[in-house]
Order: C-alpha cells, then sequence, then structure tokens
C-alpha cells in the first residue's frame, strides 16, 4: 500500500490524498507531526510535505507526484486528453503551486517576523495581499474561458481543481475576502459536493485537530 506523509494542514498533501481518492487508490496516511520532525527529514530531507512512499521510492513535491499518480492510475484522468487543455490546467495548478502558495506558506510568515519584527497581523495582512493578488488572476482565466463549466476545465475534476480548493480554504482560515470571485466560490462548492473531495479535507485526516 502507497504511504503517504503528510499534515491534516498540508495545503500539497490535500491535492495528493483527494487524487488518490478520486482514482480510488488506497493508502496509509501518516501524520508528520506525530511522528517527528526529525524522523522525517530522515525520509525527506527537504523536509516538506508531502512524501509518497511507493515500495521505498519516494516521491517528494506535490506536482511530480500528481504526474506519477496520473500516469500510474489514469482512471478518472485529471488531465484532459487535448493538448492545449492540458495546457490550460496545468498553467492554472502550476500559478498556484510555484506564485502563490510559496508567499504565504507557514515558514515564509515566521521568517519575516524573525528577520523583519512582523507582527502576527502584519503577516495576516502579507498573506491577504498576495492570496487576493493570485485569486485575481485566478478569476480572470475562469472568465476567459472557452466553454463556462462546473469545474475549472470540464465537467470533471482535474488537476486545477486540486490545487484550487486547498487554496480556497487557506484563504477563508485567514479571512481573504472572496467576494470579488464568485467562479472560484462556485467551482469550490462543486468540488465539495464529491466525495473524494471530502475525504481529503484536514478534518477528516488522522490526528487532526484545530
Amino acid at each position: 500500500m502507497l504511504k503517504l506523509y503528510s499534515a491534516p494542514f498540508n495545503s500539497a498533501g490535500q491535492r495528493v490524498r483527494t487524487a488518490l481518492h478520486l482514482k480510488g487508490v488506497p493508502f496509509e496516511f501518516i501524520s508528520v507531526p506525530e511522528i517527528g520532525w526529525d524522523r522525517y527529514r530522515e525520509i525527506n530531507p527537504q523536509g516538506l510535505m508531502p512524501t509518497l512512499d511507493v515500495d521505498g521510492e519516494l516521491f517528494a513535491q506535490s506536482t511530480a507526484t500528481l504526474e506519477y499518480i496520473e500516469e500510474t492510475y489514469p482512471d478518472p484522468p485529471l488531465l484532459p486528453a487535448d493538448p492545449i487543455e492540458r495546457g490550460r490546467v496545468r498553467a492554472f495548478a502550476q500559478h498556484i503551486a510555484c506564485d502563490m502558495h510559496p508567499l504565504h506558506v507557514t515558514r515564509v510568515r515566521n521568517r519575516l517576523k524573525e528577520q523583519f519584527g512582523a507582527s502576527d497581523e502584519d503577516t495576516f495582512v502579507w498573506y491577504r495581499h498576495w492570496m487576493t493578488t493570485g485569486l485575481a488572476a485566478l478569476e480572470e482565466l475562469l472568465r476567459r474561458r472557452p466553454v463556462a463549466s462546473t469545474f475549472c476545465y470540464g465537467e470533471s475534476p482535474t488537476m486545477a481543481d486540486l490545487y484550487l480548493v486547498p487554496q480556497v480554504m487557506n484563504g477563508r482560515r485567514y479571512k481573504t475576502d472572496f467576494s470579488p470571485f464568485p467562479l472560484i466560490v462556485a467551482i469550490d462548492e462543486a468540488c465539495r459536493a464529491l466525495p473524494a473531495f471530502q475525504a481529503g479535507m484536514p478534518e477528516n485526516q488522522p490526528g487532526y485537530s484545530e
């Protein structure tokens, strides 16, 4: 069985576990806070989550892990068959993974406190600024779609949705205003109605606490 090292509130890990649930692939969730960070760094020297253990082969970085899952368990597909549509999905997902997520993770906000004396509220303002900037770009991408759809790109979830839902969840957690982003809100609601997305939510993971 696959082993997924992550934490309930780990956004990147949520992407991976939701993909596994969508594809019906069984896996064991191993909570990094419960095994301890020293032990985890022996598994993944980056010290970042998640890590997927496939018979001793360790995959770090959620995008690489999702690509492996897609290639190994192709049904249902999380990338469209058409190359242009596939490119749109990947670009949407990578905007979140590369341009939004890294700017407001906990270690970045902690560095703002340690090096520049930022208060908690200062880091929340930083967080909401970059979250809102990124969401505005995503909303515009969705507005420009050739065809409107229930999910980001189509009538079934793709990798774009896997990245979007944890990002929305985190934004709400830190009181981001979502009223300017009706397309994002509607897609998030459609995803959350699916059992696989529910199964991937933080509150449904072992070791969850507020």
